[in-house]
């Protein structure tokens, strides 16, 4: 009997390497976990593992080559939301191919074939930022930024949240990805008088802007540095000092103690020592959510047939994840999950806030389109 094919696409090596290879990790570990009691549908599950190397024209090729090749059943993978783009050309709108999108990013991805398993603004910046005002006091918000669709989108749902709470955005700039001298930035932060930093800065311009910052006491005179991505793996590429105090609001961090996700992470740690490490920002639990889901929904259609899984996938659930239950909103193509604010602390985060459950509230995908494309594969 033929295999079940699983496509992942991820950057192995470049710049997000440390965030891939800990994605290349959890489909390894969730495939292997799946066919240890039996696989699917009494098949074997077979995992077509694709380096996109950090760099987007790379990700659009392998897609194309798990689609028309290896004909994969279903793909996932990509960090940036560029990457999403390109491997959404040649998997969806050409191959029409199932796709699942791991990573926390800018929401409003509305397609028919289309699921995203990480948070999106509405489970990120509207809690965070009306907590942070609360809790700090803050009005004056700071926007230095990457330049591509992520941080445009987010700051644009940053901007509204703050001036709805009776803030300011008192400056807003992007960068390319590989920028390094934010020398004029940090001064135009210490002159307006900014409280908060929200930093949508993405490796690898991370660094030696979280460096500028920190030399230029911004933290020390009682700023504060939000970044909805960092995770623990972050914490390798910086010193502890440069985010003492940082905040962070993802799905999922390391100290959350309910007995799943320690048994979780107490796996992976056994069998992938070093340090790409399991985490949220890095799309880990996106990952490991994903695969579970879609799993489940492969069990309850009953088939591989794309149209079945993808009714089942609509309203899949998981009762037991990183962080938490997860199930997916049904006609949104997100899922609703547990979120957490967490500070950085010393080189590792505190969970500051449990937030409870928090819906997507992404815009409904029309069954009739999911049905017709569906159809056309």
């Amino acid at each position: 009997m033929s295999t079940i094919k699983v496509g992942v696409i991820t950057d192995q090596t470049g710049a997000l390497s440390f965030m891939g290879m800990a994605n290349a990790n959890v489909a390894k570990m969730v495939i292997d976990d799946i066919n240890a009691q039996g696989g699917l549908l009494g098949r074997k599950v077979e995992l077509y593992l694709e380096d996109s190397a950090t760099t987007d024209s790379v990700a659009e090729a392998k897609a194309t080559k798990l689609v028309e090749q290896d004909k994969v059943d279903v793909i996932l993978g990509g960090i940036y939301s560029s990457t999403r783009q390109a491997i959404k050309e040649p998997a969806v709108v050409k191959g029409k191919k199932l796709y699942i999108y791991p990573e926390q990013y800018e929401g409003q991805e509305c397609d028919p074939l289309i699921f995203c398993t990480g948070p999106v603004p509405a489970q990120q910046v509207e809690p965070l930022i009306p907590w942070l005002m609360q809790q700090t006091d803050a009005k004056k918000f700071y926007l230095p930024s990457a330049d591509y669709i992520w941080p445009h989108v987010m700051n644009k749902k940053v901007r509204q949240v703050v001036t709805a709470n009776g803030g300011a955005i008192v400056g807003e700039e992007y960068f390319p990805l590989d920028h390094a001298d934010y020398g004029k930035t940090i001064d135009k932060i210490t002159s307006s008088g900014a409280q908060v930093v929200f930093n949508t800065i993405v490796p690898p311009g991370l660094t030696p802007f979280l460096e500028q910052l920190y030399d230029s006491g911004f933290t020390k005179r009682g700023g504060h540095i939000v970044c909805t991505y960092f995770d623990e793996n972050f914490f390798n590429l910086v010193p502890a000092a440069h985010v003492e105090g940082l905040y962070s609001c993802l799905d999922y961090y390391q100290n959350i103690s309910d007995p799943f996700s320690k048994k979780l992470i107490s796996q992976y740690d056994r069998l992938y020592p070093g340090n790409a490490k399991f985490t949220a920002g890095s799309a880990c639990s996106g990952m490991y959510r994903g695969l579970r889901l879609w799993e489940a929904a492969v069990k309850e259609a009953g088939s591989l047939k794309q149209e079945d899984v993808i009714r089942a996938l609509d309203h899949a659930r998981i009762s037991q994840g990183p962080g938490g239950p997860a199930e997916m909103v049904p006609g949104q193509h997100h899922v609703r999950m547990n979120m957490y604010i967490a500070q950085a602390s010393n080189g590792s985060f505190k969970i500051v806030k449990n937030l409870g459950v928090i819906d997507p509230k992404e815009s409904q995908v029309r069954v009739d389109d999911v049905l017709e494309t569906s159809s056309a594969s």
